[in-house]
């Protein structure tokens, strides 16, 4: 296994909601999968759960790299049976692992990413 691309990102909860107060569901259905707008509207703090879901995005498309042609949609982190963060790459050509770990306190959301090959 090789290390294809590095990413993280940090982000402000604040500048979420302020882009969620001005746009309201166009921004969340322009960034967010179904999946994950339901996952984040079952919380308490909806927003912390979508600023991380956010900052793991920035996360994967700067692991990429600027040449990748690819939306927010094509990128869904979910999480699994355990609780673990998950990326789903939607394109399913695409043969490699993306590991992802996020986390979020009251006012920052943070997330890493790499690009491993199976091998």
């Amino acid at each position: 296994m090789s290390i294809l691309g590095t990413g993280i990102d940090i982000i402000e909860i604040e500048r979420v909601q302020k882009a969620i107060d001005r746009w309201g569901d166009d921004f969340l259905h322009h960034v967010f999968t179904k999946e994950e707008i339901d996952y984040a509207q079952k919380r308490k703090f909806p927003t912390q759960h979508f600023a991380a879901r956010f900052a793991a995005k920035e996360a994967v498309l700067k692991a990429f790299g600027d040449n990748a042609h690819i939306s927010w949609k094509d990128i869904q982190v979910a999480n699994d049976k355990h609780g673990k963060p998950v990326c789903v790459f939607k394109d399913k050509k695409f043969k490699n692992n993306i590991l992802i770990s996020i986390s979020h306190s009251k006012n920052y959301a943070v997330a890493s990413a790499i690009i491993t090959s199976k091998k």
